[in-house]
C-alpha cells in the first residue's frame, strides 16, 4: 500500500511525496505555506489521481520523461520523477492512480 509523506523543507515550507507500496517517490509536490494546505494537496491527488486528463505527460531538455498530475483549476499538484522511456512514464502514473486513493498520511514534521 502506498502512503504520503509530509514533511517540512528547508525553507520551512511542507512538503509530501507519495510513495508506492515498495518505498519508491512516486509523486514529490510544491511547498505549501501551511500544514493544512499541504493536506488539501494531498486530497487533491487523491481525487485527481483517478482522471487521465489531470496528467501533463512531459520530456526534459535531457530527452527524459516525466509528468505532472494537476487540479481542474490548471494548477500543478505533484511531479513525477524522471523516466528513461514513455512506457516507464506510463507505469508511474498507473501507479499513482492505485496508490493515491487509499494511501496512508505519515508526518514526518514537528509543527
Amino acid at each position: 500500500m502506498g502512503k504520503f509523506v509530509i514533511s517540512t523543507r528547508s525553507d520551512g515550507e511542507f512538503q509530501f511525496v507519495l510513495k508506492a507500496g515498495n518505498g519508491e517517490v512516486i509523486l514529490t509536490s510544491q511547498g505549501y505555506s501551511s500544514k493544512a494546505n499541504c493536506t488539501n494537496g494531498i486530497e487533491s491527488v487523491r481525487k485527481n489521481s483517478q482522471d487521465d486528463k489531470s496528467y501533463e505527460r512531459n520530456t526534459s531538455s535531457n530527452g527524459k520523461w516525466y509528468f505532472n498530475l494537476k487540479a481542474t483549476n490548471g494548477q500543478v499538484i505533484g511531479t513525477s520523477q524522471m523516466y528513461e522511456s514513455a512506457s516507464g512514464l506510463d507505469n508511474g502514473i498507473d501507479s499513482v492512480r492505485s496508490n493515491a486513493p487509499d494511501a496512508v498520511v505519515e508526518e514526518l514534521t514537528a509543527a
